[in-house]
């Protein structure tokens, strides 16, 4: 991945609102944000319009998308032909405040984050989240400490990657987002190099198992934070039974924090999707660990 940016890439944000629309029960703006000083990230804010009250502070979700060409981040906010993918939407409509970020060298958002000095676009995307927080920092109808994250796919590993690095992400769900490197498409390991991932990854195909991290430690470092892992029965791009491996060993340091039921893993009968009963699931968690809006 290479390292992660330091307080010299932290400028001001200069949060500008480039539309907004009325979505019944929330506000939908696509806003942009300086996520360091030559780089401006585009992102959509859901704001419940309970929130935009006086006194009233509403959890949030980091929304990270899934992979979409054309769409990117439209996905997760219902402005895609893609079904079971609005949970940002889905969320703000629940009452929290959701930023959906785009991810870098999708739609059109095409960043050249090695000039500006990463070594992987899964880093660069890890920044632009991080940023992402210091906005929602900026909000005064955020409740302070109540921030979760949610994602499918591409922003299912995105979620977790993001938390690794950062503590104020208290609740993680990843669905359809992994499996270990070693067992991905039977030790194909094509998919995670493209520029947009991490193309230092070519220098272990066919030995896999000299990568340097894999999921299980990833997730074991979100503890003691609790995390929902859904890996569906007939997902062909991340084997469920290597979920469960990693779940295993992750758990071990769950059960040193004295928490080894906030790490929970569920296995729809579906492919590579996320039902919307999962996604209730996961809501519930958000609800139950974040609250609601007061």
């Amino acid at each position: 991945m290479g390292p992660l940016p330091g307080d010299e890439k932290r400028c001001d944000l200069d949060v500008v609102i480039g539309e907004e629309v009325d979505c019944d029960t929330y506000v939908r703006r696509l806003i942009s944000y300086q996520s360091e000083p030559d780089s401006r990230t585009p992102a959509y804010l859901l704001i419940p319009k309970k929130a935009l009250k006086d006194g009233i502070s509403c959890p949030a979700v980091l929304c990270p998308h899934p992979t979409h060409a054309q769409d990117g981040f439209k996905t997760v906010v219902g402005l895609s032909d893609k079904p079971n993918r609005a949970y940002a939407s889905e969320l703000a409509e629940r009452g929290f405040v959701t930023l959906a970020p785009s991810y870098p060298l999708l739609a059109n958002y095409q960043p050249d984050w090695r000039a500006l000095g990463y070594e992987s676009g899964s880093m660069k995307a890890i920044w632009d989240n991080m940023r992402v927080l210091d906005v929602l920092e900026t909000l005064p109808f955020v409740a302070p400490g109540k921030v979760g994250s949610i994602g499918h796919s591409l922003g299912g590993h995105n979620s977790i990657y993001t938390a690794v690095f950062e503590s104020r992400i208290g609740v993680v769900v990843s669905s359809c987002g992994l499996d270990s490197y070693v067992d991905y498409k039977d030790g194909d390991l094509t998919g995670w190099t493209s520029d947009r991932y991490m193309p230092k990854l070519k220098d272990y195909v066919n030995r896999q198992q000299d990568i340097p991290f894999d999921f299980h430690d990833l997730v074991a470092a979100l503890a003691p934070r609790p995390c929902l892992i859904a890996a569906p029965y007939d997902d062909s791009n991340f084997k469920w039974q290597s979920v469960d491996v990693i779940a295993q060993a992750a758990k071990r340091v769950y059960t040193l924090y004295g928490v080894d039921t906030l790490l929970t893993v569920e296995h729809p009968n579906c492919d590579h999707d996320f039902p919307q009963d999962v996604r209730a699931q996961a809501y519930g968690l958000f609800e139950k660990l974040l609250g609601v809006s007061v």
